[in-house]
């Protein structure tokens, strides 16, 4: 019973690929932008 599980799960993960490559990657929640203070140093020339 274990080995099919595994079968099965390699099946998804196969599926999910394929899917993947054909319909573009799934749709993830993108990362919030975290703002990075800059010292702006203007120099003249």
């Amino acid at each position: 019973m274990d080995y099919i599980e595994k079968v099965l799960e390699k099946l998804k993960e196969l599926a999910r690929k394929l899917m993947g490559a054909l319909l573009g990657p799934e749709a993830e929640p993108e990362p919030e932008l975290i703002p990075i203070p800059v010292n702006e140093r203007r120099r003249s020339r």
